[in-house]
């Protein structure tokens, strides 16, 4: 193996794919830049250079303490070139329980972008302190406006006009949300989410997730082992509530037990 910049085809996609990156299939200077870097923090020579060396310690299953191999056919191959670029997902137990979240909230990964298109109904009853009667009837059916309104002055956003609720609204498969989150995040991929933030759901939906596991310490909580007690304590943290347990339950024993 030898890939550097210049490089092309399905072996700098499959890199791309590692590293959380724009994956177009050409080793340019962001590819080389996540080179280095990947090379920097697993000790080997920092020269952006592919070699087999780099190429078997990139895609190592034994330094994981998983098998992410185990995965296939139950959750999408992007999903699982993706999950060892998360350094806290240390063993199959917190794997399992990142997982099993992820799937919930992201409709087993088919949802990335948070869907505001509420009724005037739907409105008052999950909004009921920014939409009561008749406010729930104006802002029905426009998820710009409600965006707006709902996520205004909080989270590094500015007022309903600035429109900053809904540009920076739920993305990813934990549907990360806020500016202030959007900027911490994009320092952790080297990527300007702010200008862009569309590509928390288009390059980085996973490793949001694993942000917002990081930064709101749910890996300890992971720690605690398999049982459901654990699991609805690291759903009231991801969700706030208990919503859809029953489901992240049976993901996370489906995951559990194809890793075990």
């Amino acid at each position: 193996m030898f890939l550097r910049k210049g490089s092309k085809g399905d072996d700098v996609k499959r890199l791309q794919t590692r590293l959380a990156l724009t994956v177009d299939g050409s080793f340019g200077p962001d590819t080389e830049i996540a080179v280095k870097t990947w090379q920097a923090q697993n000790n080997l020579a920092a020269n952006g250079i592919v070699d087999d060396a780099t190429w078997k310690k990139l895609f190592a299953v034994s330094s994981t303490g998983y098998d992410s191999d185990s995965l296939k056919g139950h959750i999408p191959d992007e999903i699982i070139a993706q999950i060892s670029t998360i350094a806290a997902i240390t063993n199959s137990l917190r794997l399992a329980h990142f997982l099993a979240q992820c799937a919930h909230e992201s409709s087993s990964f088919t949802v990335v972008y948070e869907n505001l298109n509420y009724s005037a109904d739907g409105l008052k009853t999950t909004f009921p302190q920014y939409f009561p009667e008749p406010l729930n009837k104006v802002y029905a059916r426009n998820p710009v406006k409600i965006g707006a309104r709902v996520y205004a002055d909080r989270m590094g956003n500015g007022d309903e006009a600035s429109r900053d609720g809904y540009t920076f609204r739920g993305r990813g498969y934990i549907q990360l949300t806020g500016k202030s989150n959007y900027a911490d995040f994009g320092k952790t991929v080297r990527a300007n989410t702010v200008a862009n933030p569309d590509l928390v759901a288009t390059h980085y939906p996973l490793a949001s997730a694993g942000y917002f596991f990081d930064s709101n310490n749910i890996w300890t909580i992971c720690d605690g082992g398999s049982s459901d007690a654990v699991i609805t304590d690291v759903t009231q943290k991801v969700n706030g509530g208990t919503n859809g347990l029953a489901e992240r339950i049976e993901f996370f024993k489906k995951y559990y037990a194809l890793l075990s």
